[in-house]
């Protein structure tokens, strides 16, 4: 049995040999064994022991932590997710898993055991996220499951915002002096306003010195968020001598002009029938009259006397929103949209600028919709975008231009002769005005414009020599600046030469911009003169017009020749 024992078996007998020859150790030795196995069984406790909760170290972690919970019925609780679309971010391949495991933990949610004693119906525990835009959300992750509902929560009610001001009327400037109509009047002016915009807006009453007793002027402040108004930093004198000033830059439009002025002086005094203006524009202006007569040139020479640079002019073709969906470029589009992210054109500007001179060109080429969008403006004084962010126009000057009526201008011409007197053209531009807004279905659109309507004059024949000298004096100076040489233009033969030319009705309907276009053939002159000849620095040439319209170039003291004019 001995040769054939197993080797375990043998290992046994051989150790019982020893311990019957060595009794003392075997005590030792089961004492060791006694030890070893107590801590396995302690290590062996502990490694399948629950452990103590851990502090979530990222976003999976809680979600998991909050679906054990919510999924649990031993105790009512709810937990909020704030900002979750900023922690799982649209269009990243980890967000779907995040969105999945947190729309796990909201529907698994049970009823609590202390619920369920009471009376029926029951909350399930619940897990909300509050997000700034839910277009942000996937949208199988809220429309997909009945178990889950979108709740819209807007800004505060009037009742609301009560509240919050009367917890917050003591961080107000000017407080103590405050009565309850001035509370309530600033109830009502902030309307769509946060719990958090109101808390801002305390603020704002003391870093600008506006007191709570002015809630408009407060309100103003705390949305423009400047330090100096523009309005407040322009100069009387200048003011007072803006016909003069802006009659120097265009030329023959001086019912026009005193129009324009009349309408920066009153809004630089700031007087008007009560508060109701505030939040209007500083001014809006329609022109309308034939084309190529300054209708643009005095809108930025309005912005330059008034905001100190043409920077502060901004220009919006209106012949760009033709179509329906472009009333989304100017206010930005709808959430879940192509350029969400970027906001509205127009509010954009606005936001970044809002002392502004706003100029919308050719505005009879826009769709009714875009047209919706400015009554919004003339009305209110404010327009939001798709993002919800407000842009407010009340320090801004609106000015929209139109030709409407202008291509039946060379009918009158005809009938009329040269002389169309400027009763005539009023009365006909502002019946194809009318008529217009009329046509499409906007007349209250006009009715809020019609005091602001200003037609715009023809040039006349003083007009004409005027913008042609102007327009040669640009012309010189850019020869000095670049060459050095003085250019004179001969005036004896240039005036009487685009008098004839502009006194056609085809010219005349074009207004400057044909003789800026009549003017070409002497600048092409100058150029093939400066080319063929190169005359050496401070050199004097003379230009003008020959015989037949042909102009030419030659050096001041010389006649002209015929192979300088073709030159």
């Amino acid at each position: 049995m001995g040769a054939g024992a197993r080797p375990w078996e043998q290992r046994g007998a051989a150790g019982a040999d020893r311990s019957g020859d060595e009794s003392g150790g075997d005590e030792d030795g089961g004492e060791a064994r006694t030890r070893r196995g107590s801590e396995r069984q302690r290590s062996r406790d502990r490694l399948l022991a629950p452990r103590p909760a851990g502090r979530p170290r990222s976003f999976d972690d809680v979600v998991a932590t909050v679906h054990r919970i919510v999924a649990s019925p031993d105790t009512a609780v709810a937990f909020v997710f704030q900002d979750v679309d900023h922690h799982l971010p649209p269009g990243q391949p980890e967000s779907h898993a995040g969105y999945l495991r947190l729309r796990a933990a909201m529907t698994d949610a049970v009823t609590p055991r202390s619920a369920a004693e009471g009376r029926s119906p029951h909350a399930r525990n619940a897990v909300l996220c509050a997000v700034g835009d839910v277009g942000r959300l996937p949208g199988w992750f809220h429309l997909e499951d009945p178990r889950i509902a979108a709740l819209h929560i807007g800004p505060p009610d009037p009742s609301e915002r009560r509240l919050w001001l009367s917890w917050l009327r003591g961080d107000f400037n000017g407080a103590e002096d405050a009565t309850r109509a001035d509370v309530e009047a600033l109830v009502g002016a902030t309307d769509g306003m946060s719990g958090w915009d109101i808390d801002a807006l305390a603020r704002t009453s003391w870093l600008r010195q506006a007191s709570l007793r002015k809630p408009d002027k407060l309100l103003e402040l705390h949305r423009l968020n400047v330090s100096v108004d523009p309005w407040t930093q322009l100069d009387r004198d200048t003011v007072a001598r803006a016909a003069e000033v802006l009659g120097a830059r265009v030329v023959g439009q001086s019912t026009a002009v005193r129009a324009v002025a009349s309408a920066l002086q009153a809004a630089f005094v700031g007087v008007d029938f009560g508060n109701s203006g505030t939040a209007r524009p500083r001014g809006a202006f329609f022109f309308v009259g034939p084309t190529g007569v300054g209708k643009t040139e005095l809108a930025k020479a309005v912005a330059e006397l008034m905001f100190g640079d043409q920077s502060a002019y901004a220009r919006f073709d209106m012949s760009e929103y033709q179509q329906e969906h472009a009333a989304e470029r100017l206010a930005g589009a709808p959430p879940g949209y192509v350029g969400y992210e970027q906001g509205g054109e127009l509010t954009r500007r606005v936001q970044e600028r809002p002392f502004s001179v706003l100029l919308f060109d050719e505005i009879e080429k826009a769709h009714p919709r875009v047209l919706d969008k400015f009554l919004q403006i003339l009305e209110d004084g404010r327009l939001t975008d798709g993002r919800g962010q407000t842009a407010y126009f009340s320090q801004s000057l609106i000015i929209f231009t139109s030709n409407t009526g202008a291509d039946a201008l060379r009918d009158l011409l005809a009938q009329s002769g040269d002389e169309v007197p400027y009763g005539h053209l009023e009365a006909h531009f502002t019946s194809a005005v009318e008529e217009k807004f009329r046509t499409i279905g906007r007349p209250e659109i006009y009715g809020r414009l019609k005091p602001g309507v200003v037609v715009f004059d023809m040039l006349r024949r003083e007009h004409i020599v005027k913008i042609a000298d102007r327009l040669l004096g640009q012309l010189a100076e850019s020869v000095r600046e670049r060459h050095r040489i003085e250019l004179v233009p001969d005036t004896a033969t240039v005036h009487p030469w685009i008098i004839e030319r502009m006194s056609d009705p085809e010219h005349q309907a074009y207004g400057g911009r044909q003789i800026r276009n009549e003017l070409e053939r002497l600048r092409a002159a100058v150029v093939g003169h400066l080319l063929a000849h190169r005359p050496v620095p401070g050199s004097r040439l003379r230009a003008g017009i020959g015989p037949g319209g042909t102009p030419w170039v030659t050096h001041d003291g010389a006649g002209p020749s015929t192979a300088e004019g073709n030159g």
